[in-house]
């Protein structure tokens, strides 16, 4: 953080403003691996609110390889990260996501759900996104990547946390073999009646596969 980041802050805080960080560790690069990650995940999650003033926090550990944040690897860091946090602190926290798959793809939306799973059971207040085709595709996101990660957080709440673990392992199994062929998906434009803003019948069709396969590994989603 350099001046001009310092002094940018000061004058959001004189004006009252509401101020969100956001940072992103690499799992695999300078931080090292799962453990030696979310200890860097912690730490820069506490720097936000003690050295920058921050309201909210929002996390997301991002795979060196993959460029992801629904890799089984990330999914631990945030979820140790954010359970740490959250059983010693009052903090809010989001995760920001990003799945290697885009748009009317089941697997985009079963990598949305681990991840939104893996948010509600460790505590985390917010979630945020989602940007899928690893955020780096123009227009290759679609709203209905974001009721998939709110249905999946609802169908959460509450859950046994070892049922949870138990979920999550046959949900990242299921798509993460196919990491090296993701499907690239559609545009917005090509899945979605821009007119209208709702999504096309082969849109919903499969958001309704993946709800099907979800339910079929334990999740009751809507």
């Amino acid at each position: 953080m350099d001046l001009t980041g310092l002094n940018m802050l000061a004058g959001w805080v004189a004006s009252g403003d509401i101020i969100m960080i956001e940072q992103m560790p690499i799992f695999g690069g300078y931080c090292g691996g799962v453990e030696e990650t979310a200890i860097c995940d912690v730490a820069t999650t506490l720097a936000s609110f003690v050295m920058f003033n921050a309201d909210t926090h929002l996390g997301g550990p991002i795979h060196i390889r993959w460029g992801i944040t629904t890799s089984r690897e990330t999914l631990q860091i945030a979820a140790h990260t954010a359970a740490a946090v959250d059983a010693n602190t009052d903090l809010l926290l989001g995760n920001q996501y990003y799945t290697l798959s885009g748009p009317c793809t089941e697997m985009c939306l079963l990598e949305t759900a681990a991840q939104a799973i893996t948010d509600t059971a460790s505590g985390r207040e917010l979630i945020s996104g989602s940007a899928s085709s690893k955020g780096v595709v123009r227009d290759k996101t679609s709203p209905m990547e974001a009721r998939m990660m709110g249905e999946a957080a609802i169908a959460t709440m509450g859950r046994d946390i070892h049922e949870v673990n138990t979920l999550l392992d046959r949900l990242v199994s299921s798509y993460e073999k196919d990491f090296s062929r993701a499907p690239a998906g559609k545009t917005f434009q090509e899945c979605y009646d821009v007119q209208n803003i709702t999504p096309t019948k082969e849109h919903m069709a499969v958001y309704d596969g993946a709800v099907s396969r979800l339910r079929r590994l334990g999740l009751e989603i809507a």
